[in-house]
């Protein structure tokens, strides 16, 4: 069984296939202005109507004895980037950095036949249209779109309003705990926002915080200042760190630090909630400029969100094609 996993963002749009339990390399792009042809042409592929034929002669939903996911030991500190993946049955190499690159290379699935498209979307019903548009063009599978649950996949929220919980947060929820094993561990997302959600090692999701993300931190005051945004302009940078000698890097590093410091302080009120300091998970655009001063340790995952995916779709069987129908419509 193959999946094709997407988790579409505010800015950019990443994803990946599961084959035989093994993750692709995640790709990503900028999806401002897509069309349905273009989620066809350069995420969901070519060749779908034999793959969807072929997938319907199969069993609807994921076997018991799947490997498309193996739990991991404990995501230690001391493990390498590729190690840890390799444990969690991720294709990623030592080379691969922490953020995805954007790519522009059309998806072939003529060779392939994928059961499930599982989609993690925070872009609004515009664009979840465009993208079951373009899988109904491609003759694919409909689009399951996931949606946070008071429990699901071995997490259970302690959000009031489960359905208000950003479905990224609540699949890299799933996603983290998954990989940790049990460890509590504090998973932060750093894009346009930057989202702090402490799970701990139950599966019980404590909320978390939402705070701008350092870009955003960035732009707020070129945009919404009159005085910091003309000194900002022109003249040296000069060097980086907290005390930064020209207003520019005072802007872009009050920013990366002041997110850094949020991080560390959630970790001191996850320890007092806990009992001890949760291991941080990292993912999203903005990471690798964050982990460096992070005070605690910090793996990074670039594809969390895609992990968790195939958790949920590993613990959720497809629904009946009338009830899949029912749901799209609600969420779209």
């Amino acid at each position: 069984m193959t999946l094709l996993l997407i988790d579409i963002g505010n800015t950019r749009v990443k994803w990946a296939r599961l084959v035989n339990g093994k993750m692709t390399k995640q790709q990503a792009a900028a999806n401002a202005g897509w069309t349905a042809a273009d989620y066809a042409r350069r995420v969901i592929g070519r060749g779908w109507q034999s793959a969807a034929t072929a997938g319907r002669s199969r069993s609807a939903g994921v076997g018991a004895g799947s490997t498309i996911v193996r739990r991991a030991g404990h995501v230690g500190a001391g493990a390498t980037a590729a190690s840890r993946a390799a444990d969690v049955g991720l294709a990623t190499s030592a080379r691969r950095t922490s953020t995805a690159r954007s790519t522009s290379v059309e998806a072939d699935t003529s060779a392939i036949s994928t059961d499930r498209i599982i989609v993690s979307s925070v872009a609004g019903d515009k664009v979840n249209r465009t993208l079951t548009e373009a899988a109904l063009k491609s003759g694919a599978p409909t689009p399951e779109f996931v949606t946070s649950e008071r429990k699901a996949a071995g997490i259970t929220t302690d959000y009031i309003d489960p359905w208000r919980l950003g479905v990224d947060r609540f699949v890299a929820a799933i996603g983290a705990h998954h990989l940790s094993s049990g460890a509590p561990v504090c998973v932060v997302s750093i894009g346009t926002a930057m989202t702090v959600d402490l799970v701990d090692g139950q599966g019980r999701h404590h909320g978390g915080a939402i705070v701008p993300g350092p870009a955003l931190m960035v732009s707020s005051l070129l945009t919404q200042t009159n005085g910091i945004r003309r000194r900002a302009k022109g003249g040296s940078n000069g060097a980086t760190g907290m005390f930064a000698k020209s207003t520019r890097n005072a802007i872009g590093e009050g920013a990366r630090y002041a997110a850094a410091g949020v991080i560390d302080r959630a970790l001191e009120e996850a320890r007092i909630l806990l009992g001890n300091k949760p291991l941080v998970l990292l993912t999203g655009g903005g990471a690798a400029d964050i982990k460096p001063l992070i005070r605690s340790t910090a793996v990074s995952l670039p594809d969390l969100v895609l992990h968790g995916l195939a958790v949920w779709a590993h613990e959720t069987p497809r629904a009946p094609r009338a009830e899949t129908s029912r749901k799209r419509r609600r969420v779209v």
